[in-house]
């Protein structure tokens, strides 16, 4: 969410943000319709407290009439008719809020300044590390991975539907070997807080974090009730502190989750959709920062650090990409893709976006914090990324890492927790 001086004093700055995300002529409509309603919504403010105060003034001459004995009738009737209109001016206050908040809600965030505007052709190389394995020569995950009996595609189908996922026997220990290295790595060498939280959450929730309204559509709710399955531990875990206010001197905040995610959405069908490419419920490890507004971009620097640590542990070359700004998701300011090479299939996968949302998921959530100086508590910044989302994880180790005799090398790191170092 927008602070509403972005509208009222800087809407030039508000509309180029959409120009660079190549949206301007999708969303100009939202913008010009909440500054609308905002200057509408403040003229009725104005209008109820000079009807407010004038009741007021007309209820002590009615007291002062009615202390000497004074017919009162016609104060009375004006102070009924002052209280009918301010009904009817505060229904209307009602309805400007209520548009208001609708169009603030479809605007997304400003990138910041570093991020190259346009669409997806204009995202930056940042970096790689490692070296791809050649592409055409291995199996794609999802022959490798069935042949060993660690996926089975067919019976997840039958018993949830397309894009649902049976792992099994040492496939589903690599699963877990995964989140257990995840949540160590995370909280043992990066400091992280490891917390455990409900993949069922509320609107409120799931508005906080921008998950909604855009993406309604894309989400799994349950029948009867004002809740959704969470898309992305994002959720739960930034939802954490909202409504509250930190202290300064507890932040920065890290916290990493463990927890299935549910997307509607895969994609067209087709070689993307493959396999684990794109799938409706998946596993992954979140990491989440809230920190001061001082400090956010270089916590975004050392949040992608992370995530790229539990890369180079894995052994699975990767390279880091800085989303242009049409390409960058609805509520965040920045964003790096981590992107690993799946050789079976010869394509990047990505497997975590580590992003910097300013205040804008803050002013949503209404997470604050009490500056260490004092005076009023201000918006925090928060940050999120995976670290990491497992399913094209384990495409890329059963590509990168199988053998001529048809087995899988289990990646070292990943060997005390799987029992072997072998798959096959």
């Amino acid at each position: 969410m927008h602070d509403l001086r972005m509208i009222r004093e800087q809407i030039d700055v508000l509309r180029d943000g959409m120009r660079r995300r190549g949206k301007l002529d999708a969303l100009g409509s939202f913008i010009d319709c909440a500054a609308a309603a905002d200057s509408d919504r403040r003229l009725t403010i104005q209008a109820v407290e000079e009807r407010k105060a004038a009741r007021n003034a007309i209820t002590q001459k009615v007291g002062k009439k009615k202390r000497v004995g004074e017919n009162a009738d016609d104060l009375l009737q004006q102070s009924r008719d002052l209280g009918e209109e301010i009904a009817r001016l505060e229904s209307e206050l009602a309805a400007f809020e209520a548009e208001l908040e609708r169009n603030m809600l479809e605007i997304p965030n400003v990138t910041l300044d570093d991020v190259p505007e346009g669409g997806e052709q204009n995202n930056k190389h940042i970096r790689s590390w490692g070296t791809p394995r050649e592409a055409g020569i291995v199996k794609p995950h999802w022959e490798i991975g069935t042949s060993l009996g660690l996926i089975d595609f067919e019976r997840g189908a039958k018993i949830s539907g397309s894009g649902f996922i049976v792992f099994r026997g040492k496939g589903a220990r690599l699963v877990r070997a995964l989140m257990n290295f995840a949540l160590d790595l995370h909280v043992n060498e990066h400091g992280y807080e490891e917390t455990w939280v409900p993949v069922v959450v509320n609107r409120a929730s799931m508005t906080g974090t921008t998950q909604l309204p855009k993406f309604e559509d894309d989400m799994y709710a349950v029948a009867g009730e004002d809740l959704f399955l969470i898309s992305t531990g994002e959720v739960p875990v930034t939802n954490l502190y909202a409504n509250e206010i930190l202290p300064a001197a507890d932040l920065p905040r890290a916290m990493t989750a463990y927890t299935p995610c549910f997307r509607k959405e895969a994609g067209a069908h087709g070689k993307d959709t493959r396999g684990l490419m794109r799938v409706h419920e998946f596993d992954k490890v979140e990491l989440v920062r809230y920190t001061t507004p001082d400090a956010s971009t270089d916590e975004l620097e050392l949040l992608t650090g992370h995530a790229e640590k539990a890369l180079q542990l894995l052994g699975l070359p990767y390279r880091v990409t800085l989303l242009a700004a049409g390409d960058t998701g609805f509520g965040s300011a920045k964003t790096y893709d981590l992107e690993v090479f799946a050789p079976g299939v010869g394509v990047w996968l990505e497997v975590s976006s580590c992003s910097v949302f300013g205040d804008f998921q803050a002013r949503r959530a209404g997470i604050r914090y009490r500056p260490a100086e004092g005076g009023k508590p201000r918006f925090a910044h928060t940050l999120n990324g995976s670290g990491l989302a497992f399913p094209r994880i384990i495409a890329a180790i059963l590509e990168h890492y199988q053998n001529a005799d048809g087995t899988v090398t289990v990646p070292e790191v990943l060997r005390p927790y799987v029992g072997t170092d072998r798959l096959g």
